[in-house]
């Protein structure tokens, strides 16, 4: 099989697009000048209404503190210059002593209540012909008074009565036209604040329509700009998504969406192309995928050779070798026997090198049938497979409950075989104790096997799953090298992972696995008791 190509992807060829045919603004200058034109509303409409609640507010001040207090004011006016008239006519006709204490009293709050009047409408818009008025009448009655009221309290004339009441008949409709001219102020002042509410409410309604026009104006740009563009690229971009690779993509919009068309288009230009060189590879691939299957069976055809034909002239070696042995033990010196015991361990060793080389090629080539395996079957194959040496070694072996997985009996059985078998090996001073285990993982279930053997250092953690990798002499640890690197294949054939688990505090060896987990439907399978220790 030939190596992948490390040709680079050939760069998508640049579309070149007409100026003509991009539009002068974008997406962006639309809705720049949209949001101007919609802020210069919303600027212009609270102006005005900040205006007109200003003038609201003045309005119902001079309404509510000044003139309102000053209406009130004139009806208190009218009630005091009474009073100084009905205290000097009371004087006139009986002589009464407190008559002129009466005046005096009266005087006094007539000319508070015209300093209060003019107080209150000093500031007051509109209020020059109330102010007028209020000034006549303090006018006519110092009049009176110094014509009339003051000379008769003093003792210092006696004038007419007519006079007085001619006097005081000035005074009376100067009053009058004061309470008139307040009345008027008091309902033009009215007025005006019922305007300024009107007007009010009239801005606001007016603001809100300016807001609900911008807002449908806005909406109709984004339509145009924005949503009849994408929906139009989207449909074309679903046809070349659905294979149409030939169909161009032509967008009329705004220039960002004219400069995305452009580039999704050449794009799909690059796309188809990469589709016909990617066809012309699958092609070959498809040539040497036919190729690696014919030397693949030339393999098998090699690995069953190498397992029988390979085995037979092994076998004669062993035997006639033994047969020599026998029949000239008595000439044979003890060099002459080590020779032949040489030549047989040789020979035996090949053997059993060929057919663990054979079991290593057929993982994964030999079709097999997956299927719901429990686990704790398959260990109790292992461990019948392994009882001679469990037996000898006075092992200990005990498990957790097991999981049932989806894969090949055989091989599971193998694994756990080889893992057991080494922890059996690779034993300690101290008889073998070995436990498997199994804990769920999300998606998958871990298994480990855990041995107090002479333990294995972190430095060979990834070395000792490499094929004919040996950490010991043959002389001191049978095996050929290839146990641990076909229990590898054995799980990523299934489609898990296996490491060598290099805790610190580990004491001995453990072998972590990990197999797809499934579930679990049926639990009336016979199943192993947990622990079990030979004989």
């Amino acid at each position: 099989m030939t190596a992948p190509s490390t040709r680079r992807p050939r760069q998508a060829p640049a579309l070149h697009v007409d100026a003509e045919d991009v539009p002068r603004l974008g997406v962006g200058h639309w809705y720049s000048l949209g949001l101007v034109l919609l802020m210069l509303a919303v600027i212009v409409v609270g102006t005005a209404v900040g205006l007109v609640v200003r003038d609201g507010s003045a309005a119902r001040t001079a309404l509510l503190r000044h003139v309102d207090p000053a209406v009130l004011e004139s009806g208190r006016l009218s009630t005091s210059v009474s009073a100084e008239v009905g205290a000097i006519r009371s004087y006139s006709l009986t002589g009464d002593k407190t008559a002129p204490a009466t005046y005096r009293q009266a005087e006094s709050e007539t000319t508070a209540s015209l300093a209060s009047i003019t107080r209150l409408l000093r500031d007051t818009p509109h209020a020059g012909p109330a102010r007028a008025a209020i000034a006549e009448v303090g006018s006519r009655a110092a009049a009176w008074r110094h014509d009339y009221a003051d000379p008769l309290t003093n003792g210092t004339g006696k004038p007419s009565a007519a006079f007085g009441e001619q006097r005081f008949a000035a005074v009376r409709d100067a009053v009058a036209t004061a309470r008139t001219r307040l009345a008027e102020l008091q309902h033009r002042s009215a007025d005006r604040l019922d305007r300024k509410v009107d007007l009010l409410y009239e801005m606001l309604v007016g603001g809100a329509v300016v807001l609900v026009v911008g807002a449908l104006g806005l909406t109709l740009l984004i339509r145009r700009t924005v949503l009849r563009p994408v929906a139009a690229l989207t449909g074309q971009v679903r046809r070349v998504s659905q294979g149409d690779l030939t169909h161009p993509l032509r967008v009329a919009g705004p220039a960002e969406l004219a400069e995305l068309a452009a580039h999704v288009d050449a794009m799909r230009n690059h796309i188809l192309e990469e589709w016909r060189e990617a066809s012309e590879a699958r092609a070959k691939l498809d040539e040497q995928t036919r190729e690696l299957r014919r030397s693949n069976a030339e393999l098998e055809q090699f690995a069953y050779v190498a397992s029988h034909d390979l085995q037979e002239p092994l076998r004669k070696v062993a035997s006639f070798c033994q047969m020599l042995e026998r029949r000239y033990a008595d000439v044979l010196d003890d060099r002459g026997r080590q020779y032949i015991d040489f030549a047989v361990d040789g020979a035996k060793r090949m053997q059993s090198l060929i057919n663990d080389l054979l079991n290593f090629s057929r993982v994964g080539r030999v079709n097999r049938d997956m299927t719901v395996v429990n686990c704790e079957t398959v260990l109790a194959a292992a461990l019948d497979n392994l009882g001679l040496a469990r037996s000898e070694s006075d092992a200990g072996i005990t498990w957790d409950p097991l999981p049932k997985v989806m894969g090949d009996a055989t091989l599971l059985t193998q694994l756990l075989q080889n893992l057991i078998g080494n922890a059996i090996k690779f034993r300690s001073e101290e008889p073998p104790r070995v436990k498997i285990s199994a804990e769920r993982d999300g998606d998958f279930w871990e298994f480990a096997c855990s041995d107090n053997g002479i333990g294995i250092d972190a430095a060979y953690a990834e070395r000792i799953f490499l094929i004919f990798q040996r950490l010991h002499p043959k002389d001191e640890y049978a095996g050929t090298g290839i146990g641990l690197a076909l229990c590898k294949k054995i799980v990523e054939y299934h489609g898990g992972r296996i490491w060598l688990d290099t805790a610190p505090e580990q004491k001995g060896t453990t072998i972590r696995w990990t197999l797809p987990a499934i579930e679990e439907t049926d639990d009336s399978d016979d199943s192993l008791d947990s622990t079990e220790t030979a004989e």
